[in-house]
């Protein structure tokens, strides 16, 4: 009989680890993969909230850049990692809710990861380099007329939303422009102040500390209102293009699977550091809004900006391979 008793305590003991395991979460490093390079606001924002979460959870969160197809390749390896909460995916719009309607295939399923919460959301700047003759969204559109297919325009990458947000606005403003693509905003932008390439539309989060130090000028906002970091630069309406609306946000997912327990843990977690008057004013000083929300609000967000990019994506006929 203690025999049989002690086999029974064991098995009790065995089936309770995981979640004694989960209650005591963190206990060793968490890794959190940003799919593009340093120095773009995916990177820079990200590693504002890691550093929270690290002080509240008294252990290492360790930023890991991983570039590459536009945001595929460290989507992937967060995607294939294991679900126990230790590898978090700091993502902008484009492997989420953006690529799986421009590629024929992907290493991973978007809808699969498990959505925490939403960390920012930023609206998008036609920025420009300093000697390009234009000085207004006006001229630029003026310009590029005079001259079809002389105006380059960088993006982050093949189906981001600098990449789609351009070409939302060659088609509305009716002009041609030539597609430079980098492996992240960082690249785009530091060729930008070289004078290699035109305009970059990306989010102004990234590109404000470069345009207070007069190393690039701004043009026009890609949103309806004026923003607060920048507030003499006109929106898309004062430019004459009311539907050119173009924001990125970015967002924490872990990969399938994860428990809900260990989910809502980094939500509560993450909601705490968003809080923190240090980071809203680190967050806002770069155009970034805090955010915040429910782990189900957050896929309903997900979910909705999948929506609006894939009629952005199929009406501009943009595939990739």
């Amino acid at each position: 009989m203690r025999s049989i008793v002690r086999l029974l305590l064991i098995a009790l003991l065995g089936a309770a680890s995981p979640a004694l395991g989960q209650g005591a979460f963190p206990t060793k490093p968490v890794r959190m993969i940003v799919p593009f390079p340093g120095g773009g606001s995916a990177d820079t924002l990200c590693r504002i909230v890691g550093e929270k979460l690290a002080a509240a959870w008294s252990q290492p969160v360790i930023v890991d850049n991983r570039a590459g197809a536009g945001g595929n390749v460290g989507a992937e390896i967060a995607y294939r990692a294991e679900p126990d909460g230790y590898t978090i995916l700091c993502s902008p719009p484009g492997p989420l809710s953006i690529n799986q309607n421009l590629y024929k295939t992907l290493g991973y399923d978007p809808t699969r990861f498990v959505p925490i919460t939403v960390l920012a959301v930023v609206p998008n700047v036609i920025t420009a380099r300093l000697e390009f003759p234009a000085n207004t969204a006006q001229e630029l559109i003026a310009y590029a007329k005079a001259n079809p297919g002389k105006v380059f325009y960088a993006s982050q990458g093949n189906g981001s939303t600098s990449h789609l947000g351009a070409q939302m606005f060659a088609t509305m403003a009716g002009i041609e422009m030539v597609h430079v693509p980098y492996k992240g905003e960082g690249p785009a932008l530091l060729d930008i102040i070289g004078g290699r390439v035109d305009i970059f539309i990306g989010n102004i989060a990234a590109a404000l500390r470069f345009e207070q130090a007069r190393q690039v000028k701004f043009l026009g906002l890609t949103s309806r209102t004026r923003s607060s970091v920048a507030p003499n630069v006109p929106d898309a309406v004062e430019i004459g293009l009311p539907d050119l609306v173009v924001s990125a946000w970015f967002a924490l997912v872990a990969p399938p699977g994860t428990p809900d327990e260990i989910v809502q843990k980094i939500n509560a977690a993450t909601a705490a550091a968003l809080a923190l008057p240090d980071v809203r004013s680190r967050f806002l000083e770069q155009g970034a809004e805090p955010t915040g929300g429910s782990t189900a609000a957050t896929a309903a967000f997900i979910k909705e900006e999948e929506m609006r990019w894939r009629a952005v994506i199929r009406s501009a006929n943009v595939t990739l391979e």
